[in-house]
């Protein structure tokens, strides 16, 4: 019979256990070793069956079992300790407390009290199941890692009740989804309550008088609080209570109301969580791709409510609004037809008090290149922020030129957008027995402090583990992961329908003695799953070599409306399928947190071959290369930027093609991965020195945990975004007071209104200006501007002499600027003259313009308006210097 209610009952734990609930609801144990050991010691076989789940592990437990832990004198003692420790690890300062009491005027005093984190995806742990891929798992990283930091953050998500999907396969090899119903009461979650415990909730208004409401569920990960946002509540109707129901689900409408409620219902969520806990405000708001956008427009109403305009409350929004995009292509942004914004943000909806066309004017792809008839949620994310980056150096790169229409007249190297590399979470990624071996050699304390604040000092006694200790590690990780797998597979092939009578194969598969590659990511066309399969003869001869056998171990998922990368599977299925290889190839199903865990530590060579510059960053090889996995990989993302000889390879690849004939590029690129594979991976693998270990390739691996290790630290990474973006955000929001958010307000109105009369008219040098002209290096040109500002002063703009090399077609490279100074009053027909030096300070071909640019105090850069003006092509002055 079915149930017709589902409700989950507590276990009371006696008093002396009552620690073990709050170290279960506190989602360091996810990353927190002896917390871990502590519940395995509660019930090992019981921890298992739970998943390693703190939270399903007591609701498993017997009344009798819990008695006898509440009289084990030395279980009791060592709860005592680990809660002691979480204690201590919540309440103590750490990094950013000893930053905050610097004296004076200094960096510390300088940081927000509170930062918001908005992204629609988090992958802390397995057991609490809210990501997709890459995006969420850093969002968790960082969480994580502002916690270790003690960084005050505050993460804003949504509580999604079927998660992304479970994944498995068919007979034939085609991808399966399944979506299994997720109670938050069986979660490590706790509801937000009021004071008379009522369940907290935040309330949207939608089109024909409907209401979108939403209770808030905490999940405590360390000592960062993160707010999920559920729909599933009795007060909506049938069709608001779905709007959480999958990640990336749906159809656009569906998409655009889940993005309100994580931006307009997170704002109101923090502003609730404060009021109830006495939590700081934050200062800074960070936005972790486009999807929380409409954060900003909470915010800004909120100023509205306080008396400031539209105008005035953007520019003081603008001022503590981080925002970092992911994607390096379009197709990767949300993108929501204009009449469906318009509708949900109409007067009868959302937000009445803010002019639609005002919101619109936010997110529509008014630029050339655009579509003028889309809202676009990162250009949203680009208007609202005045901090802004991509997430590796390369990725910066393509953001700037994939976004410079939003800065017509700028060259995309002046696009601001700067980058934040990403960073991983070492205490989750790196295996306990790498953790042992490390506290072993330096002691735990200063492994913790490697693994979490950084610095290469701390990592450069890796130098002195001995060889055997490193290749005996590496052995049992290999040896670890093959049980793993076959585990695994086994379980997929039942899932298959094969019966038990027909597995026996599968305790053959992998070998602890064959070099280990791994491969696993979403699948998207793009990331190229399949390209080890263009060649099939040459990938067999890899995998079956009599001497130097290669093995590979793949995961992943596609999206369940791309039918596309599910065929990718479906091909890659059917070759490991093959009996004559399925020993030394295997997909496995179902790819998350938990496999990844297994996965990482146990490959020797981590695999990416995605088409370049399509990989944003690509964190799944840094958590390899923490764990002493070589990276074998395309110039994409981190590699691009890290990338050395003497830890990894690199996969030579054949840009220039990608548009004309990608069939080629793959076949290009696919043999030169072969090729590496056979004459230098595998050679160095299997070739032993003089003591009988493959010296040349443990030494690689101390070089990657060398070099690498400090660099791919989440740590890192939320060390950057402290320095680099919240504090500039959190000074620029404290300067941007009402006052000065309105005169910042009308100053920009003013110029934008009198841009079109702002003119070069006239550049003349103290030399000859011919296009031939020769000068010495190290000689300097007197410069001397006409220019027309109309009803602007020489206040409101800086003249530039923009000077450099240039190239062919005259276009300057690596440019540097110089500001050129106001020379006396008007002249009779309302013009000024600017005047300054031009050094020649570089050999070759030189050239130099001049430029106008808005000028104000208040401005994070002088690209933030997107105004600018140069000289008229019939002004033909100033270009074609020659240097010798």
């Amino acid at each position: 019979m079915k149930a017709i209610r589902r409700f989950t009952v507590r276990p009371v734990l006696p008093e002396p256990l009552r620690p073990l609930s709050d170290l279960a609801r506190n989602l360091r144990w996810s990353w927190h070793a002896e917390t871990r050991e502590l519940f395995q010691s509660v019930d090992p076989e019981r921890w298992a069956d739970a998943d390693c789940d703190p939270v399903r592990l007591l609701g498993s437990l017997s009344p009798e079992r819990l008695t006898e832990l509440a009289e084990d004198r030395r279980f009791l003692r060592h709860l005592t300790t680990v809660a002691d420790d979480l204690h201590d690890y919540v309440t103590g300062d750490r990094w950013y407390q000893t930053q905050t009491q610097t004296q004076g005027s200094g960096q510390g005093a300088e940081l927000p009290a509170a930062i918001a984190y908005f992204s629609p995806e988090y992958g802390i742990t397995a057991a609490l199941p809210q990501y997709s891929g890459g995006l969420g798992i850093l969002a968790g990283d960082h969480l994580k890692s502002a916690s270790d930091l003690g960084v005050p953050l505050i993460g804003v998500g949504l509580m999604y009740r079927h998660g992304y999907f479970r994944q498995s396969l068919s007979r034939d090899g085609w991808q399966q989804e399944h979506y299994p119903v997720l109670d938050p009461n069986e979660l490590p979650v706790a509801l937000l309550k009021e004071p008379d415990g009522t369940p907290s909730q935040v309330s949207l208004a939608l089109p024909g008088g409907r209401s979108l409401r939403a209770r808030v569920w905490l999940a405590q990960v360390g000592r960062v609080p993160l707010l999920l946002l559920d729909s599933d509540v009795e007060e909506n109707d049938l069709g608001e209570r779905g709007v959480t129901d999958r990640l990336y689900g749906g159809g656009s409408e569906h998409r655009l109301l889940q993005e309100m409620l994580l931006g307009i219902g997170g704002v109101r969520a923090v502003r609730t969580y404060c009021r109830l806990t006495g939590h700081p405000a934050p200062e800074v708001f960070h936005t972790n791709e486009g999807h929380a956008g409409f954060l900003g427009l909470e915010r800004i109403a909120e100023l509205c409510d306080e008396g400031l305009d539209f105008d005035a409350g953007l520019e003081a929004v603008r001022a503590g609004t981080v925002f970092t995009t992911h994607t390096p292509v379009p197709a990767g942004i949300d993108r929501f037809d204009r009449e469906l914004v318009a509708r949900h943000f109409g007067p009868d909806a959302e937000l009445p008090r803010i002019d639609v066309e005002r919101v619109l004017s936010l997110g529509m792809e008014t630029y050339p290149g655009g579509e003028p008839n889309l809202f676009n949620m990162a250009v949203m994310g680009l208007r609202l922020g005045r901090q802004a980056n991509g997430v590796s150096l390369l990725h910066g790169q393509v953001s700037r030129e994939m976004f410079a229409g939003l800065w017509p007249g700028f060259d995309p190297a002046e696009v601001p957008i700067t980058s934040v590399t990403n960073g991983v979470h070492a205490p989750t990624w790196v295996a306990p027995e790498v953790l042992r071996l490390g506290a072993r050699q330096i002691g735990a304390g200063r492994t913790e402090d490697a693994l979490t604040v950084g610095g290469s000092d701390r990592w450069d006694v890796v130098a002195g583990i001995a060889d055997q200790d490193i290749w005996e590690l590496r052995r049992s990780l290999r040896e670890q992961l093959v049980v793993e797998v076959r585990e695994r597979l086994r379980a997929s092939w039942r899932q298959r329908g094969a019966g038990t009578a027909e597995l026996g194969w599968i305790d053959g598969v992998l070998d602890p003695d064959v070099l280990t590659i791994g491969f696993a990511r979403r699948v998207p066309s793009y990331k190229r799953l399949t390209l080890m399969l263009r060649d099939r003869d040459r990938l067999l001869d890899l995998l079956l070599h009599p001497e130097r056998p290669i093995q590979i171990v793949i995961a992943g998922k596609a999206h369940p409306a791309d039918d596309g990368g599910k065929r990718l599977i479906q091909e890659l299925v059917r070759f490991a399928d093959d009996p004559r290889v399925r020993h030394r190839i295997v997909f496995l199903p179902d790819y998350g947190m938990a496999m990844a865990q297994k996965l990482y530590p146990g490959c020797d060579i981590w695999l990416n071959n995605p088409l370049r510059p399509l990989e944003a960053c690509g964190t799944s090889g840094m958590k390899a290369a923490l764990n002493g996995c070589l990276n074998l990989s395309v110039l994409d993302g981190w590699w691009d930027e890290w990338f050395r000889p003497d830890f990894g390879w690199a996969i030579p690849t054949a840009d220039g093609v990608a548009g004309t004939d990608p069939d080629h590029r793959d076949d290009v690129e696919a043999a030169a991965l072969y090729d590496l594979l056979e004459q230098r991976v595998t050679p160095r693998f299997y070739e032993h020195g003089e003591t009988g270990l493959p010296d040349r390739w443990i030494e690689m691996v101390r070089e990657t945990l060398t070099h690498l290790g400090p660099k791919v630290l989440a740590g890192r990474m939320v060390r950057e975004y402290v320095e680099r973006l919240y504090a500039p955000a959190a000074r620029a929001h404290r300067t941007m007071n009402p006052d000065t958010a309105r005169e910042l307000a009308t100053w920009k109105s003013r110029v934008r209104s009198a841009w079109h009369t702002v003119t070069v008219d006239h550049v003349e040098t103290s030399a000859a200006t011919a296009p031939a002209l020769t000068a010495e290096l190290g000689s300097t040109l007197s410069l001397r501007v006409r220019v027309g500002l109309g009803d602007l002063s020489p206040d409101d703009v800086e003249v530039q002499a923009v000077s450099g090399r240039v190239d062919s077609q005259d276009s300057i490279t690596d440019a540097s600027t110089v500001p050129l100074k106001a020379v006396g009053g008007p002249d009779a027909e309302g013009h000024w003259q600017f005047e300054g030096p031009l050094s020649l300070h570089r050999t070759g071909p030189y050239g130099y313009t001049v430029r106008i640019l808005p000028a104000h105090r208040l401005l994070a850069s002088s690209a933030e308006m997107g105004l600018v003006a140069v000289p008229s092509e019939e002004l033909g002055e100033g270009a074609g210097v020659l240097m010798r």
